[in-house]
């Protein structure tokens, strides 16, 4: 053993003491995931954000918040294809309570933005809980943006909104998707981007992966009241869509994504967009490092 093997020995050593943990623990880094079950989105919220300290513990007097769900389809929320509109309201609430100065909603739509707006219900409970509820259909509201450390998309335009924010709060669907296998908190950040689609030509799990190096949210709420197993992302019917009652909280996007995975019955190894990031330094996909907090709403 060298001497700088022994001093990174003894740092860590030091460290796992001075916070309780037992000497043999593994140093690399955890994730934790908060798993609610049983109660209405905006209930589960409570619940989840509870265990994690409360929104103050994500949330400054004075701080500009962007609230980031899923609005990019013209469907309504029984349909499961957009993020539940009262937990999205939930969250601008407890946002304006923490004493956020302002809380921008909105995403980039696929369908019309206007009637995805309306339709999701989102729009309308946003505002109701005093969020701006902004488009982002004008490519000079996105801003040039660089991340040398990304594979394939070391350049791109993002929303202004985002780049001017104190604190994200990722708030995303989960359902199944045609391109991805699966649409959660990662790929709900291509909702950031302006061209989007270019994504899905130049190697969508990496382009995902990539993302997350223009936005690390400082929440993640993975909404999994209905969730769409089939036909997504858009969806064709109600029929599509199953009731499951859960909700999934973290700040590491990965970890709570490869939480999400379980719940549509896929594996991390379908998903190769997880992989990417986890190699990329941004999250935890190894199950075994993921301590869950399971709880009953």
């Amino acid at each position: 053993m060298d001497r700088r093997d022994f001093l990174k020995m003894m740092v860590a050593g030091a460290a796992s003491m001075a916070i309780g943990w037992p000497e043999t623990a593994s140093p690399e880094p955890s994730a934790e995931v908060v798993a609610v079950r049983g109660g209405t989105p905006e209930v589960m919220f409570r619940r989840g954000i509870e265990a994690l300290g409360g929104m103050t513990n994500f949330v400054k007097p004075g701080q500009k918040v962007v609230v980031k769900p899923n609005i990019g389809w013209d469907r309504t929320p029984e349909e499961g294809a957009n993020t539940n509109p009262e937990l999205v309201g939930e969250i601008v609430r407890q946002c304006r309570e923490a004493g956020a100065s302002r809380v921008t909603v909105f995403d980039h739509t696929c369908n019309a933005a206007v009637s995805c707006y309306k339709n999701s219900g989102i729009a309308e409970a946003a505002r109701a809980a005093g969020a701006d509820v902004v488009y982002a259909e004008r490519r000079p509201e996105y801003q040039a943006q660089r991340a040398e450390q990304a594979v394939i998309m070391k350049d791109a335009l993002i929303f202004r909104a985002i780049l001017e924010a104190d604190t994200v709060i990722n708030v995303p669907i989960l359902k199944n998707h045609g391109g991805a296998q699966m649409s959660a908190a990662m790929k709900n950040l291509m909702g950031i981007v302006w061209d989007r689609f270019s994504m899905h030509l130049r190697g969508l799990g990496q382009c995902i992966a990539d993302s997350l190096l223009y936005c690390r949210p400082t929440l993640n709420v993975v909404d999994a009241y209905r969730v769409m197993f089939q036909n997504g992302p858009r969806g064709v019917s109600v029929h599509d869509v199953r009731e499951m009652g859960y909700q999934l909280l973290s700040t590491d996007i990965v970890a709570v994504d490869v939480l999400a995975a379980k719940l549509l019955r896929l594996g991390v190894e379908q998903l190769p967009m997880i992989g990417y990031a986890a190699n990329m330094g941004l999250g935890v996909a190894d199950e075994s490092r993921i301590h869950i907090t399971r709880l009953q709403a």
